[in-house]
C-alpha cells in the first residue's frame, strides 16, 4: 500500500449516508462498479496491503483516508486506511466531510462526532430539533441539518458547531419553505448549497431548483427565493468549490444540461454541454484551472464510465481521458483529489492533483491487485485517408485499459473484400500505433469504404479478447489511365499469343524510379484486334475503359469494372478499317470528357468528341487537319503543357517527336519539337499521372528498355525520364502496349 501524508490538519471526507443521512459534502452517490473476483468477497483483499474491489472511497486527509464497502450479504464496513499503512475497521460512522476533522455516527436525531487526531468522541445532541432531522451537509467540525418546521413539510437549515464542549446550534434558513436541499461542494470556508421548492405561478405548483454560495462560519443566511438556472438535482448530485472556482450542473439556455463553471470574483464562465450519454454527468473535482467530470457508478470493467478533465482558462480547450472508469471521490484539504476507478496503471484508489493550467496529475495511490480483462478505451482513426500525395502514411493509435497484450489489425476493402492483417507494435506499455502506407494486397489500395477492427489478446491469460472496430473511406484523385480504382497507372500490354496483360504501377518514385506491384492476367483472345487503346472514361463511370478494332474494321467498347476487369465488349460502329492510328485517354475540348483521335491512310487526323454515353461514346467526327501522314506515333498524352486541354505528341518517321498544345476546341497550336532519338520505342503511351505529381506522364516501350517520361508543365521541356521496372528484359516480348 502505498501511502503519502497528506499536507493539512484535518482528516479529509465526503461519503453520503448509509440510513437516514443522505447528503454530505463532496461525494458521489454510486453502487460499486465492480464484482467480487476472488473467494475472499468483494470487501476484504486478496493480500495484505491491498484495497478491496468492492471498496469504495469517502474521504482524504491529514490521517490517511476512509473507504465503504458493502459484501454479499448486505453488511457495510468503513475501513479508515491510515498514512502508515495501517488499516482500522470503524464502527458506525455515517458520514464525512474533505475539510472535517469528524466522523459522524448516529441515528439522525444524534450524532458522535469522532476526532481522529484526538481519537476522542463528542455528543452532538440534535435530538431537541424535532424529529425527522437530516443531515445534509458538514464544513470542517460544523454540521448542516434540515430540520421540519411547523406543517406542509417545511423544513429549516441549522447549523450546529461545537465550542468548548458546548453544542452552538444556528438558525440559517430566513424563513421555512417547502424546500428541500443539500451541501455539494466547501473549500473549508464557504459552502455551495443546492435547493429545491415548490412555487406557485400561472400554471399551480411547480418545483424550482437553485443553487446559492454562502459562508459557512459567519452564521449568514440562506434565502432560497426562486430558481437561479440550476438543473434539477437529486441527492446524488454533486459541485466543486476552491478558492478560485466554483462549477455544478446548470439547466442550458438552449435547453437540457450543462456544467457551469465560475471563477470566483470574475464574470468568466465555461460552460460544458452534457449531452448523450454525459446527459447524467457530474462534477467529481476541480484541481488547478481544470474540471473533472463523468458519469460515476454506472458502468463495470467490461464497459467503463471514464473520468474526463477540461482546461478551465482555455477557451478551445477539448475534454480528454483521465481515467478509463471512476465510481466515487473524495476532496482533500490541499486539493487533490482521491479517486476510486480503473486506467493504465491498474484498479485502485487514484491521486489525482495539479495546480494551474498544468495537465493532472494522476498516481495510483493503492491497487486492488486485480488485473482487469482488456478492454481498448479509445481509438484515432481517421474518417477520411487522402492517399494522392507521395508518401503519405496514415496515422492510427488504439490505447488499451491495460498492457500485456498482443494487438492485431485487420482493415478490409468492403467492394473488393481484400484485407490486410498487421500485428502491432505497443509504443508505451498499452498504447498501439501503426502507420498504414497505403498498400492493400501489395498494390496501392483503392478508393472507397474500409472497416478496421483490431482484436487484443491478453498474454497473461486473464479474460477473453477485446475488440474494437470502425470505418473510414480512402481517396485518390481520378487517373484516367487506372482500372482498378486505386489512382495509379495500369498499364496493358498484348503478347504474341494474344494474352493481354495489365501491371499496375506503384505512383509513389522510390529513389526516382517507378516500380510495379503486380501483372495480371486479363484473358486471351486479344490477338483478334490489330489496335488497343486505353481512353480513360468514356462510359461515364470514374475509371478506365478500352477500345479495340477488330481485322474488318469494327469499333469495340471494353467498359471498366472498376477491379481490373471489364464488362462483355459493347460494338462501338463498323468502318473504322480506315484509320491506321488511334489515339485516346485525353480531354481534347476540356469538357471534362476523353476523346478520340484518329489519322486515316491520307494523313486526315479527325476528332471524336467523348459523350460520355456507353451505347454512342463518340460524336460525329470533326476534321482536325491534314498531313499527319509523316507521323508513325500519336498519342494523345493530357495536359502536359499548362494549355487549356489535353495535348498531343507524334513521333515522325526520323525519331524526332513533337509537341502539340491543345487549344480547348479539339484542335492544335503549333507544334513544338520536343528532341530525336524516340525511334528507338515501338510504343509511345499516354499514361495518365504515374508519379503523382498532378501531371498526365509519358511511357516509352522498346527494345532497349522501358522509361517513364514525366511531365514538367514546360512547352519547350516537357519531359524528364525517370527509371522503372516494368517490362524490364521484356522489350520483345509484347506488340501492343497501351
Amino acid at each position: 500500500m502505498k501511502h503519502a501524508r497528506i499536507s493539512g490538519r484535518r482528516l479529509a471526507a465526503a461519503l453520503l449516508t448509509l440510513s437516514t443521512v443522505t447528503a454530505v459534502t463532496g461525494t458521489l452517490v454510486t453502487a460499486s462498479a465492480f464484482a467480487a473476483t476472488t473467494a475472499e468477497g468483494r470487501c476484504a483483499p486478496t493480500a495484505a496491503g491491498l484495497l478491496p474491489v468492492g471498496a469504495e472511497v469517502v474521504s482524504t486527509g491529514a490521517y490517511g483516508y476512509v473507504t465503504t464497502c458493502t459484501d454479499e450479504n448486505g453488511t457495510t464496513a468503513l475501513e479508515w486506511h491510515h498514512t502508515d499503512g495501517t488499516v482500522t475497521t470503524l464502527s458506525g460512522p455515517k458520514a464525512y466531510d474533505s475539510t472535517s476533522d469528524y466522523m459522524l455516527t448516529g441515528d439522525g436525531s444524534m450524532f458522535t462526532a469522532y476526532n481522529p487526531a484526538t481519537t476522542t468522541y463528542a455528543n452532538l445532541n440534535i435530538g431537541v430539533l424535532g424529529p425527522g432531522a437530516q443531515l445534509v451537509g458538514i464544513v470542517r467540525d460544523s454540521l448542516f441539518v434540515s430540520v421540519p418546521s411547523g406543517t406542509e413539510n417545511y423544513r429549516d437549515l441549522w447549523k450546529l458547531t461545537q465550542v468548548n464542549g458546548v453544542v452552538q446550534k444556528t438558525k440559517l434558513s430566513s424563513r421555512a419553505r417547502n424546500v428541500d436541499f443539500k451541501v455539494v461542494a466547501t473549500d473549508g470556508t464557504n459552502m455551495v448549497v443546492l435547493g429545491t421548492e415548490m412555487v406557485q405561478d400561472t400554471s399551480g405548483l411547480k418545483p424550482a431548483w437553485w443553487r446559492a454560495t454562502t459562508g459557512a462560519f459567519n452564521n449568514s443566511v440562506v434565502d432560497w427565493g426562486g430558481s437561479t438556472g440550476t438543473a434539477q438535482w437529486s441527492q446524488s448530485s454533486t459541485g466543486a468549490l476552491t478558492a478560485d472556482w466554483q462549477a455544478w450542473v446548470h439547466s442550458a439556455p438552449e435547453g437540457g444540461l450543462e456544467i457551469r463553471a465560475e471563477k470566483l470574483g470574475t464574470t468568466t464562465v465555461t460552460r460544458i454541454p452534457l449531452t448523450g450519454a454525459m446527459t447524467g454527468a457530474v462534477v467529481a473535482g476541480i484541481v488547478g484551472d481544470t474540471i473533472l467530470y463523468g458519469v460515476p457508478g454506472t458502468a463495470t470493467a467490461e464497459n467503463p464510465s471514464p473520468l474526463y478533465a477540461r482546461s478551465l482558462t482555455d477557451a478551445g480547450a477539448q475534454p480528454y481521458k483521465l481515467l478509463d472508469n471512476f465510481s466515487s471521490v473524495a476532496h482533500a484539504p490541499d486539493g487533490t483529489l482521491l479517486v476510486r476507478g480503473f486506467g493504465a496503471d491498474g484498479d485502485g484508489v487514484f491521486r489525482i492533483s495539479g495546480s494551474g493550467g498544468t495537465r493532472p496529475t494522476v498516481a495510483l495511490e493503492t491497487s486492488t491487485g486485480r488485473v482487469l480483462a482488456i478492454q481498448v478505451t479509445d481509438s484515432k482513426v481517421l474518417s477520411t485517408v487522402n492517399l494522392e500525395k507521395p508518401g503519405t502514411t496514415v496515422p492510427m493509435e488504439w490505447t488499451l485499459s491495460r498492457g500485456n497484450a498482443t494487438v492485431d489489425l485487420t482493415l478490409t476493402h468492403q467492394t473488393t473484400g481484400k484485407k490486410l492483417v498487421q500485428r502491432l507494435t505497443s509504443v508505451s506499455g498499452n498504447r498501439y500505433t501503426y502507420a498504414w502506407g497505403g498498400i492493400l494486397d501489395n498494390t496501392s489500395a483503392p478508393n472507397g469504404d474500409y472497416t478496421w477492427k483490431i482484436t487484443a489478446t491478453p498474454t497473461d491469460g486473464v479474460g477473453g479478447p477485446a475488440t474494437a472496430q470502425g470505418a473510414f473511406r480512402v481517396t485518390r484523385t481520378t487517373n484516367p489511365h487506372d482500372f482498378d480504382d486505386n489512382g495509379s497507372t495500369d498499364v496493358f500490354a498484348r503478347d504474341a499469343s494474344g494474352v493481354l496483360w495489365r501491371d499496375d504501377l506503384f505512383d509513389w518514385p522510390v529513389g526516382s524510379q517507378i516500380n510495379t506491384a503486380r501483372r495480371t492476367k486479363v484473358g486471351p483472345g486479344w490477338n483478334t484486334y490489330k489496335q488497343i487503346e486505353a481512353v480513360g472514361d468514356i462510359a461515364g463511370l470514374p475509371y478506365g475503359d478500352l477500345i479495340a478494332l477488330d481485322g474488318s474494321g469494327v469499333l469495340w467498347q471494353y467498359i471498366g469494372k472498376r477491379d481490373g476487369t471489364f464488362t462483355p465488349r459493347i460494338k462501338v460502329g463498323g468502318g473504322w478499317g480506315g484509320y491506321t492510328k488511334l489515339a485516346g485517354g485525353s480531354d481534347l475540348n476540356g469538357d471534362g470528357r476523353a476523346d478520340l483521335l484518329a489519322t486515316d491512310a491520307s494523313g486526315v487526323l479527325w476528332f471524336y468528341k467523348g459523350t460520355g454515353d456507353d451505347l454512342a461514346p463518340f460524336a460525329t467526327r470533326v476534321k482536325v487537319g491534314s498531313g499527319w501522314g509523316v507521323y508513325n506515333q500519336i498519342t494523345a498524352v493530357g495536359n502536359i503543357a499548362g494549355s487549356s486541354a489535353g495535348d498531343l505528341v507524334a513521333r515522325d518517321t526520323s525519331g524526332v517527336l513533337w509537341l502539340y498544345q491543345g487549344n480547348g476546341t479539339g484542335g492544335f497550336s503549333t507544334r513544338v519539337k520536343v528532341g530525336s532519338g524516340w525511334g528507338a520505342f515501338s510504343q509511345l503511351v499516354g499514361a495518365g499521372d504515374v508519379n503523382a505529381d498532378g501531371r498526365p506522364d509519358l511511357i516509352a516501350y522498346g527494345a532497349g528498355g522501358t522509361y517513364v517520361y514525366r511531365s514538367t508543365g514546360s512547352a519547350t521541356a516537357p519531359f524528364a525520364r525517370l527509371t522503372t521496372n516494368l517490362y524490364a528484359g521484356e522489350g520483345t516480348k509484347f506488340n501492343s502496349v497501351s
